[in-house]
């Protein structure tokens, strides 16, 4: 198994506690979610419907501002373990560090993988992929220079599962074109990772062998409902995009007061230098507040955003405890 956050059964075996005694900030998920309200009978009973799929697709397409054909998978991740058979393997190159599933997915399908530091050397790949913003250092890429790249590229897939909150770094407008493939995550930004919801973005060719690959119903009825819903609601993402902004200044001002620095982040999580991230975990845990640590990196330390103030107090008094 390739190290993720949300391992809270391996946080509960060294510290005990049940699942909801612990406040998990190991992912990138916010924690005040979407409000689903109501989900009908039929969504839970019956099968989706062509049209209730194609209703989710358009949402998708007004919410990420584009025109280019969408799919809808059961989350992100579905479309990374698809993404390997877009073509016959040749080399990929992954602009790291970033999220590890890439490599691991696409090494076992016989790809040629190469993880590399910059930009630039992504160029003269069959497959190149960008996370962006990246997780988990945060790190961001202008549209311009991605789409200088295409050029340069077979391949080249953008994922965007933390740029709900900087849509300005979205090349979701011009997905349209040949080799670009946009990845976006629904759960994560609307903190509903549980309903498993996600969208590859992309010209229609690729869009087209996605979706044959993924069969008819690819999606469950309530998370038809409950996207077309929130994806339609522009107030709730105003509103919250501008609660996250504020809440990435009040946790980097508390993890300053450690003697923490901030190496990057996103809206949804931030990542700290400590000076042993291992024990900043185990400091946090015995307050039941689950973290990422990195195993390459010794140093580095990644939090997600509490939610309600009850949990900014808990993690506040966590901190504290000598």
């Amino acid at each position: 198994m390739r190290e993720h956050g949300g391992n809270l059964d391996l946080a509960q075996q060294r510290f005990g506690g049940r699942a909801d005694d612990w406040i998990d900030l190991s992912t990138g998920i916010n924690r005040l979610p979407y409000p689903v309200g109501e989900v009908s009978s039929r969504a839970w009973s019956a099968l989706p419907s062509r049209a209730e799929i194609d209703a989710l697709h358009q949402a998708a397409r007004q919410a990420y501002r584009t025109r280019a054909p969408v799919v809808a998978m059961g989350g992100a991740q579905a479309v990374i373990q698809l993404l390997p058979h877009l073509a016959s393997p040749g080399r990929a190159r992954i602009l790291a560090p970033t999220y590890n599933e890439y490599a691991g997915v696409l090494s076992a399908v016989g790809w040629d993988v190469q993880e590399v530091a910059e930009l630039d050397a992504l160029a003269g790949a069959d497959l190149a992929i960008v996370v962006n913003p990246n997780n988990p250092d945060g790190r961001c890429h202008a549209p311009k220079d991605l789409l200088a790249l295409l050029p340069r590229v077979g391949r080249l897939v953008i994922d965007e599962s933390f740029a709900d909150g900087v849509p300005q770094l979205s090349l979701a407008p011009e997905a349209d074109r040949l080799g670009l493939l946009i990845l976006r995550s629904f759960g994560k930004f609307f903190g509903l990772a549980g309903l498993r919801l996600g969208f590859a973005i992309g010209n229609a060719a690729d869009i087209d062998r996605l979706a044959a690959m993924s069969g008819p119903w690819p999606v469950s009825g309530a998370a038809i409902a409950i996207g077309c819903r929130a994806l339609r609601d522009d107030t709730w993402a105003e509103v919250t995009s501008e609660r996250l902004a504020r809440d990435c200044v009040r946790l980097d001002e508390m993890a300053q007061a450690q003697g923490w620095r901030l190496v990057g982040g996103a809206s949804l999580f931030r990542l700290y230098e400590t000076p042993d991230a291992q024990a900043a975990q185990e400091k946090l845990a015995h307050g039941h507040i689950w973290s990422r640590v990195f195993a390459q990196e010794p140093t580095w330390l990644r939090l997600g955003l509490p939610g309600h103030e009850s949990e900014w107090t808990r993690l506040g008094e966590a901190l504290e405890r000598n």
